[in-house]
């Protein structure tokens, strides 16, 4: 009789992974270009997560639930009618950690998730959902997995299994956390170099950014599949602003362990002028209305985080001008906050509040 992989009665796994900012190097961790050249990119977590739940299921079918998305469904324990799930992700992390570590076992389970942002938010939300996912049931199988095997699963679950597209960054920055210059070589070969950023700078780092989400929940498949058609292509416009996006995020390493606010600021601004080359869709006329505005109420300079069309703008701000930024681009309808960073990766445990 094959073991009983559920959790017991009246308890609940739950994980969390960090959403995060892409403050430089976006895009050069997309294959073919960091298979080539090698990608670098700079990003730090934010305290905004993804969670996921896992608990026994009411009855014998595996149900899915996504409370962001309002979204709820039920399924013979058969990775047939799992295959036509709408909750893609849910459905394929499910089968991927059962086909691998549960034996081909697939027991009824009911997985219930939610995101701190929108989707489409630029913030690497589809990969912490993942993540998250993968964290979860790492603690239900009592897997010895480390914070590499949990991204590097992630990864394969969303592009490979799932087809999604996109980079690698996201799912590194979610298991592991924190502010990390993160290196991408062909044959899948990761390095994740965590920054020791002195504390009292992390703090006037973060009193002088102000997140913005733009009204626009942009898809991003389209973006990336533009990009990786004109690296596939050899565009040398493209090919010159993802090797400025590379240059950007080493330069963006030493001004952060230096701590210099402004330099930081002029390598965003630069940036975000080298993303807007690398796809047609990456900009529009309502992100460079926000982007004038920001400028205007004195901010020193920003970029999209995330593949760009739509989702979070960030601005580095002087901190006495941060709440009249705020003021400005909430009246233009879109959504101005603080942020704030986090220094822990995924996370999992066990609930008797189930």
């Amino acid at each position: 009789m094959p073991p009983d992989l559920r959790p017991p009665p009246g308890r609940v796994v739950r994980a969390r992974a960090p959403l995060r900012l892409g403050l430089a190097g976006g895009g050069t961790d997309i294959s073919p270009y960091c298979d080539r050249f090698g990608g670098a990119v700079l990003n730090c977590t934010i305290d905004r997560y993804a969670y996921c739940f896992i608990e026994r299921s009411p009855d014998d079918r595996v149900h899915l639930v996504s409370y962001d998305l309002a979204a709820a469904e039920a399924h013979p324990c058969d990775p047939a009618a799992l295959a036509g799930a709408r909750l893609g992700i849910h459905a394929g992390v499910y089968r991927r950690m059962m086909r691998d570590f549960g034996a081909g076992a697939l027991p009824p389970l009911k997985m219930t998730s939610y995101v701190d942002a929108p989707p489409g938010s630029g913030l690497g939300s589809s990969s912490a959902l993942v993540v998250a996912m993968v964290e979860a049931f790492r603690t239900l199988l009592g897997l010895p997995l480390g914070l590499y095997d949990v991204a590097h699963l992630a990864f394969e679950i969303e592009r490979l299994d799932l087809k999604l597209a996109g980079g690698k960054q996201d799912q590194y920055a979610a298991a592991f956390g924190g502010a990390n210059f993160i290196e991408f070589f062909d044959a899948d070969r990761v390095i994740v170099n965590p920054l020791r950023i002195a504390r009292g700078f992390l703090n006037e780092l973060e009193t002088s950014l102000v997140t913005c989400f733009t009204g626009l929940s942009r898809q991003s498949e389209a973006i990336i599949v533009e990009q990786r058609q004109n690296m596939i292509d050899a565009d040398a416009d493209a090919l010159d602003s993802l090797h400025q996006l590379k240059r950007d995020a080493v330069e963006m390493k030493q001004a952060l362990l230096r701590g210099e606010i402004r330099h930081i600021a002029e390598i965003l601004g630069r940036s975000w002028l080298a993303k807007k080359r690398t796809a047609r869709a990456v900009s529009n006329t309502h992100l460079e209305r926000l982007y004038a505005a920001a400028l205007a109420e004195g901010a020193l300079a920003g970029k999209m985080s995330g593949a760009g069309g739509g989702g979070f703008f960030m601005f580095i701000v002087p901190p006495q001008h941060r709440v009249r930024l705020i003021r400005s681009l909430n009246a233009m309808d879109a959504t101005a906050s603080a942020v704030h960073f986090t220094g822990e990766g995924a996370e999992s445990w066990i609930s008797d509040a189930g």
